[in-house]
C-alpha cells in the first residue's frame, strides 16, 4: 500500500528517497479503509488528517440550507484528500468528505507531515510543488467558472480529467462544474452529435 505513496514522492523529488527515509514514511502514514459513503470528514469537525488515496474515490462537498450538495473536489488514486483550511487553522470544516467508492487511504496528521517535511527534503519538495500546482489549478478553475460557458467548462474538464468521467456520475460532475445535471446532459448529447 505504501509503495504507491513512495513512488509518488519520488516523482516529485529531485533526489530519490533513501531507505531510511522510506522506512520513516511507511512508519508515519497509517493505512485505513473507508467503505462507500463512509465519512472521512464531516461538516463541523476539525480536519485532523490528510489522506493519500491508494485505491478508490472520494468527494468533498458542502451542503446548502436547502440540502443541496455542492461538489468542491473529486479525488481518485494518487490524490490527497483533506480540508486544508480546517487542518491549518484548526477550525470546524464547512465541508464533508466521503468515500464514493470503497477506498484505501494512507493517513497522516498535520504535525507528522510537518515533521517529515523537516526531516526529509523530498517531502518538502513534493509539498512545495503540489502547493504550486494546486494554486495554479484553483486559479484556472476560478477563471473558467467566471469566464467560460458551461460547454467550455465541460470540454476542459473532459480533456484534463477524462478518468473522472468514468468514475463519478453525471450529477456530481455537473455540481463540480457549477451547472445542473440537465445542462450537462444536454452538453454531452451535443458533443456526441
Amino acid at each position: 500500500m505504501h509503495q504507491n505513496l513512495l513512488s509518488y514522492i519520488n516523482r516529485y523529488a529531485s533526489l530519490p528517497l533513501t531507505n531510511e527515509e522510506e522506512a520513516l514514511i511507511v512508519a508515519t502514514f497509517q493505512p485505513k479503509k473507508f467503505r462507500k459513503k463512509q465519512y472521512f470528514l464531516q461538516e463541523g469537525d476539525i480536519c485532523k488528517y490528510a489522506g493519500f488515496i491508494v485505491k478508490g474515490a472520494m468527494r468533498q462537498y458542502s451542503v446548502d440550507d436547502k440540502g443541496g450538495e455542492h461538489i468542491v473536489q473529486l479525488f481518485i488514486e494518487n490524490y490527497w484528500a483533506n480540508d486544508r483550511e480546517s487542518s491549518t487553522m484548526l477550525t470546524p470544516s464547512v465541508y464533508n468528505i466521503d468515500a464514493w467508492e470503497d477506498t484505501d487511504i494512507l493517513l497522516i496528521t498535520r504535525a507528522d507531515m510537518l515533521d517529515l517535511m523537516a526531516k526529509i527534503p523530498a517531502m518538502a519538495e513534493m509539498i512545495r510543488l503540489m502547493d504550486e500546482r494546486n494554486a495554479i489549478a484553483n486559479q484556472r478553475r476560478l477563471n473558467s467558472t467566471i469566464s467560460n460557458t458551461a460547454e467550455k467548462r465541460y470540454e476542459e474538464f473532459a480533456k484534463n480529467h477524462a478518468q473522472f468521467i468514468q468514475r463519478f456520475p453525471q450529477h456530481l460532475i455537473a455540481s463540480f462544474l457549477g451547472i445542473t445535471k440537465e445542462t450537462l446532459s444536454r452538453i454531452r448529447k451535443q458533443a456526441i452529435k
